[in-house]
């Protein structure tokens, strides 16, 4: 465009030029021959700052002052992706959570209308009970064991509700790297996607084979709360993506409203919304305690399903 109007300008005389070059230099002001588009800010308004000491120190004090959690909470889940070919949503029930540390977590569901138990979990860190009524089932397992071919909700661990819930601190050995990224957020103004810039805490872990990344943390620049944790297994693939949103004070601690958490391999999603938390109250042996109901099937889910209707049948 500029092109053509300096090139009509030059078939005027020297004198007209002069004064259409006048008369070009006052049409901005009209904003008749220009268009222009307002630049939406930033969704979280306000960006703060922060190193990466304060980052690490944040995680290392959310997870000091954290000792137990009783929580009221609504519990969706899904189950499927590629290798299903579908996805399977299922009706979000109430339950209840309880954790304390350093390793102990239970987990109740209730069956929608008439609140009977749907399942009741129990851990001690390494392994895991599960009574599922309707069933008449009891399956007992270890926390770090996934039988080859086990995906969905047999494939769900207590240890991956127990570290979403609670971020660990990072471990003397690990080395915490600090970068700038930005991120795919809904702005609060305009209720549409938009870039928003945060902070990421990659922990990198030795092992075996050498240093491998093994978590990743994403802080949002609104209010530097954690707002994604990523773990990796030692080849580098994610084992679990949790997603934190609405954080909350609950008895002057600040905790997450929201936890989405996703296990691609093994195909399932658990999202976990707090309706009432109560933090750092006493917690007894007793109330992690489940024992074997007498009739019930026990089921080892350290073992392979013999058979696919076996598998599916659980």
């Amino acid at each position: 465009m500029v092109k053509e109007t300096l090139g009509c300008m030059m078939k005027f005389p020297a004198s007209s030029r002069l004064a259409l070059l006048a008369l070009l230099l006052t049409l901005p002001l009209t904003g008749c021959l220009f268009r222009s588009h307002t630049v939406a800010a930033p969704a979280g308004s306000e960006l703060q700052s922060a190193s990466q000491q304060a980052l690490i120190e944040r995680i290392e004090a959310q997870s000091r002052g954290i000792r137990t959690l009783n929580a009221t909470v609504d519990i969706a889940a899904s189950v499927g992706g590629e290798k299903k070919g579908k996805v399977t949503e299922y009706q979000e029930i109430r339950g209840y959570i309880l954790v304390r540390q350093p390793d102990m977590l239970r987990m109740i569901g209730l069956l929608p209308v008439i609140r009977n138990r749907a399942f009741d979990m129990v851990s001690n860190g390494s392994e895991f009970k599960l009574w599922v009524p309707p069933k008449n089932k009891f399956y007992v397992g270890q926390n770090n064991v996934v039988p080859p071919g086990v995906t969905g909700l047999l494939a769900l661990r207590p240890q991956t509700i127990y570290d979403a819930l609670l971020l660990d601190a990072i471990p003397a050995g690990d080395i915490a790297v600090m970068e700038s990224g930005t991120e795919m957020v809904l702005n609060p103004h305009t209720h549409k996607p938009s870039r928003q810039a945060n902070y990421r805490l990659d922990v990198i872990r030795r092992g075996p084979k050498g240093w491998y990344l093994i978590r990743k943390i994403t802080f949002n620049r609104v209010d530097l709360q954690p707002d994604r944790q990523l773990i990796y297994d030692g080849n580098g693939n994610i084992t679990s993506d949790t997603r934190y949103s609405d954080w909350k004070q609950y008895d002057f601690v600040w905790f997450p409203s929201v936890i989405e958490i996703r296990k691609p391999a093994d195909e399932y999603q658990v999202t976990i919304g707090i309706v009432k938390l109560t933090v750092n109250e006493e917690l007894t042996d007793e109330q992690f305690a489940l024992a074997q109901p007498p009739g019930a099937q026990v089921v080892h889910l350290d073992s392979p399903p013999t058979t696919v209707s076996e598998a599916t049948s659980k």
